[in-house]
């Protein structure tokens, strides 16, 4: 027979962005816990709400299963005398195990001991289990209250602790497991009982409370889109903010809300940020995309005196727009381009100058980074203009206030300016991509000042000795570099790595010869684990991964070969080329160069090998200039058969030491062109 399990943690409010990992770490700790206790279950679930967070595991068993297990003891030497009876080290194992020791079984040259264990009842093992589910749980961020030791993220009120009907009784900084919940702070009832794990749901709902988050989250994306519907609009509902909203409710009511139409003659962004990032309410927009004067915010409440919460919720948003129309008027008193001599006033990083001093780095980095690229005069011309720019807006009224808007602003004051639309764009796009999963640059301005932006951040904070260690990273670089990668895998960008970090570094005037080196080296190896990230992400073997990251130095090229390389290993057509390759790529490395004379070869099979050679080095370096290294592949594997053959016909370190560095130059030869491919002597095959 089977029993449910409830478990509800009642706090103060917890911030909405830490709810849902506190909620996934209760539930992998349970299982964990229960496992351990060999508990069986039909499923685990959590839910939880602002105020609290609860365990429910439906159909636990009522005990633990019996176990029987073998317990090894001393070897059958020890535990027999000659005549066959138990000796004292016999004796005392089974006594330890509380069996008899003529009912020891010799086994393998040991005795053990079969001990049969009755499982316990799940009641008493609750208590210490529930417990310690409570005082498991970790948080970025916890808090001490009153007198108490205790910490947690913020304070414990209650305690329900449910198996079927019944108490299971512990204490936890004071608080006392029992049957007693809270209401929904407004509606509800303070306190509310209870009486069994399986009306947990039923019974919040009766006191205002959605504890499901899932199906609040539900509610409050209809809700939204009813409301705008009703309104002639659309909600422009996105993911964060509606997880955020969710834990900031348990039982949600939407409403709309207005605004005065003045305001949309502002850039909506300006109206979109304090309105959704500051006061967590959702814009409206018509069926043609344009921002209706209307937002819809979510109550935590009843449908009681909404004009009055409605009333509310305008004067505070509406004073909010008021900053912002104020801040855009005096930016608009002059041009983008004038706002770059308060850079002046702004410093970069300790010992790195002023933003003013980045902008003119990033203008330098860009028309390097083009020519690189080797964009047309007009794009390197746009590219410039925008690195100039970009970093204008920092100093505005309008991003002082709402910090969000960097780049946003910048691109709507250039383009207020005449500024060129991908000048404009290029602005906005150089800070992107912003997290995990954002967009990414599209235009080629906006590419090119990224990349510069992101490689100076690198440099100049390296140059400081402020490399990311462990999880320490104060400056976001590893987001960055992370970013760059993706930018350059997704516009499959082709420049040397090596060549923009020197640039870099020019502009940062390191002149050291040694400092250098150093750089290059770092820079190369930062970059390296962000390249082997994203190929993870993107399902490429760890030994695929390793046998391209030789050299980072094109990083484009680098994601291209691991493509090919898995896809070869995944048509299973690698294994002879793989032998053959690492074969010569052993002997290879006694070669003193890569010389050889052709002419000199009088053994058949090394002149088949040097003809496959020649052969393979044509078609790979061709595929190779054609970026099409699955090709490439191809065509270094009609070497193996070759190969097999020589090494089957002669002995390479041969007596002559003529003949013996010819055959090792051919080897050296076949050896560097496999590697414009992949060091396939990394495969695990």
């Amino acid at each position: 027979m089977s029993v449910d399990l409830l478990l509800e943690i009642g706090t103060e409010e917890v911030p909405a962005h830490a709810m849902p990992g506190i909620l996934d770490e209760l539930a992998e700790n349970a299982k964990k816990a229960l496992a351990d206790l060999r508990l069986e279950y039909k499923d685990v679930s959590t839910v939880g709400t602002p105020r609290r967070t609860a365990l429910l595991v439906a159909g636990l068993a009522e005990r633990q299963p019996d176990v029987e297990s073998e317990r090894r003891g001393p070897s059958i030497q020890a535990a027999f005398d000659a005549d066959g009876n138990p000796t004292k080290a016999a004796q005392g194992f089974a006594r330890g195990q509380k069996v008899d020791p003529l009912k020891l079984v010799p086994k393998d040259g040991y005795v053990y001991a079969v001990v049969h264990e009755k499982g316990a009842a799940t009641e008493s093992l609750l208590p210490e289990l529930l417990k310690g589910l409570v005082t498991g749980l970790s948080f970025p961020n916890s808090m001490r209250w009153g007198s108490l030791d205790f910490r947690f993220i913020r304070p414990l009120r209650w305690l329900v602790a449910l198996y079927g009907k019944d108490v299971v009784p512990f204490e936890v900084a004071s608080v006392q497991s029992g049957r007693v919940s809270r209401g929904h702070r407004f509606l509800g009832h303070e306190s509310f009982e209870i009486a069994a794990a399986s009306d947990y749901m039923a019974a919040c709902e009766q006191e205002y409370i959605i504890v499901d988050q899932d199906r609040r989250r539900d509610m409050i994306r209809d809700q939204i889109e009813e409301t705008a519907k009703a309104q002639g609009g659309v909600a422009e509902i996105t993911d964060d903010l509606l997880e955020e909203v969710t834990y900031l409710v348990e039982y949600p009511t939407a409403l709309c809300g207005k605004f005065e139409e003045k305001y949309l003659k502002l850039p909506p962004e300006a109206v979109i940020t304090p309105m959704r990032d500051h006061q967590r309410y959702f814009p409206v927009k018509d069926a043609a995309g344009k921002l209706m004067p209307l937002f819809i915010t979510v109550r935590n409440g009843g449908k009681d005196y909404l004009d009055v919460v409605q009333h509310g919720n305008e004067r505070v948003l509406r004073a909010r727009l008021a900053d912002a129309q104020f801040f855009f008027d005096e930016d608009r008193k002059k041009p983008l381009e004038q706002h770059l001599d308060k850079l002046k006033t702004v410093v970069f990083q300790e010992g790195l100058g002023t933003v003013h001093d980045k902008a003119g780095r990033l203008e330098h980095l860009a028309a390097v980074i083009a020519d690189a690229l080797k964009v047309g005069a007009a794009e390197k011309e746009k590219a410039v203009r925008a690195a100039k720019l970009a970093k204008a807006d920092l100093v505005t009224g309008m991003v002082t206030e709402f910090t969000e808007l960097q780049g946003v602003m910048g691109r709507s004051y250039a383009l207020l300016d005449g500024e060129d639309a991908e000048v404009a764009e290029a602005i906005d796009e150089h800070y992107l991509p912003r997290f995990a999963g954002d967009r990414l640059p599209q235009t080629t301005a906006g590419r090119i000042v990224s990349l510069a932006d992101k490689l100076d951040n690198i440099v100049a904070t390296f140059s400081r000795g402020l490399i990311p260690t462990g999880s320490q990273d104060p400056f976001a670089l590893r987001r960055q570099a992370l970013g760059l990668v993706r930018m350059v895998v997704d516009a499959k960008l082709r420049f040397s790595l090596s060549a923009l970090v020197a640039a870099a570094m020019d502009e940062l005037h390191i002149t050291d010869t040694a400092a250098r080196e150093k750089m290059q080296a770092d820079v190369a190896e930062f970059l390296r684990l962000r390249v082997k990230n994203v190929l993870d992400d993107a399902g490429v073997r760890y030994d695929a991964a390793d046998a391209v990251l030789g050299d980072v130095d094109d990083i484009c090229s680098i994601c291209q070969r691991a493509g090919a390389v898995q896809k070869a290993l995944s048509a299973g057509t690698l294994d002879a080329p793989v032998q053959a390759f690492t074969r010569a790529g052993n002997l290879a490395q006694k070669a003193e160069s890569a010389e050889f004379d052709a002419a000199s070869f009088n053994v058949p099979e090394e002149k088949a090998l040097a003809e496959a050679y020649a052969c393979a080095k044509e078609k790979t370096e061709a595929s190779v200039k054609a970026d099409d290294y699955a090709e490439a592949i191809n065509a270094l594997s009609t070497m193996a058969k070759p190969i097999d053959a020589f090494f089957d016909a002669v002995m390479v370190m041969d007596e002559d030491a003529k003949v013996r560095a010819n055959r090792l130059g051919l080897l050296r030869s076949i050896d560097t062109l496999v590697k414009t491919v992949a060091d396939f002597s990394k495969l695990v095959m």
